[in-house]
């Protein structure tokens, strides 16, 4: 019986244990957030460079190239202001052969969603800016391949390569230059969720809180109780 009665003060010290751990980790979590945060903005605001080289996510680039228009793909799914569409990718070629896959912008579907849209690509050298991207994961999707044809469900640099017949840099980029094709260039930054994060420790401090002082309570209950008992006897 005394056993028993211990207990419920042991799994509440586990719990108050676990319940700390685990708001340490969001803290941690958070702060890592805005550690990635913080480099995203460096990289950003850096200098541009012209070497597909070496590269890192957010850097700032500066490339001249032509177009490779007829390996032109069109991400599908993709929205943006609420309507349905693509986002177009395009590879750049540059003079020493080097070829980036540029992800151009967004283009609505259309009437006719058998077909794909009809996009300008401009010919002979182009200069243009970006922001350096890693191919997203794979998502979740039913379908067997990254792609059929020019319609796409997801980026897979090795299927493209493929595809393409083209050797592609491991590294996506991004265009930020004002458009003057049609397409919309409207990047937004990810959502980092520094404040969920910070939410979700908070929620897991104050259970570490409720559980110690409910331990603590009852273990008070139980002294009194049975300290009363001694007294009378």
């Amino acid at each position: 019986m005394r056993l028993m009665g211990v207990v419920p003060y042991v799994v509440g010290g586990l719990v108050c244990v676990l319940t700390i751990k685990l708001g340490l980790w969001q803290t941690d979590r958070a702060e890592e957030k805005l550690a990635l945060g913080a480099r995203i903005e460096a990289a950003a605001t850096a200098p541009s460079t012209t070497a597909a080289a070496n590269l890192t996510e957010w850097q700032v680039l500066r490339l001249t190239g032509q177009w490779r228009s007829e390996a032109t793909i069109y991400l599908d799914n993709r929205v943006q202001y609420g309507q349905p569409g693509y986002h177009v990718l395009t590879p750049l070629q540059m003079a020493d052969g080097t070829v980036v896959l540029v992800k151009r912008g967004w283009t609505g579907i259309g009437l006719d969603r058998s077909a794909l849209p009809v996009v300008t690509t401009p010919a002979g050298e182009v200069t243009i800016n970006g922001r350096v991207r890693l191919p997203e994961a794979k998502p979740y999707t039913l379908a067997d391949a990254p792609g059929e044809g020019a319609r796409w469900q997801y980026v897979d640099l090795a299927a493209y390569r493929a595809w393409s017949k083209l050797a592609v840099i491991n590294e996506v980029l991004e265009q930020t230059d004002p458009s003057t094709d049609g397409l919309i260039r409207d990047w937004p930054r990810p959502d980092l969720g520094v404040d969920r994060h910070r939410g979700y420790a908070v929620q897991w401090f104050g259970l570490a809180a409720l559980s110690a002082g409910l331990c603590g309570w009852f273990g008070w209950r139980r002294w009194r109780r049975h300290g009363s008992g001694s007294n009378d006897s």
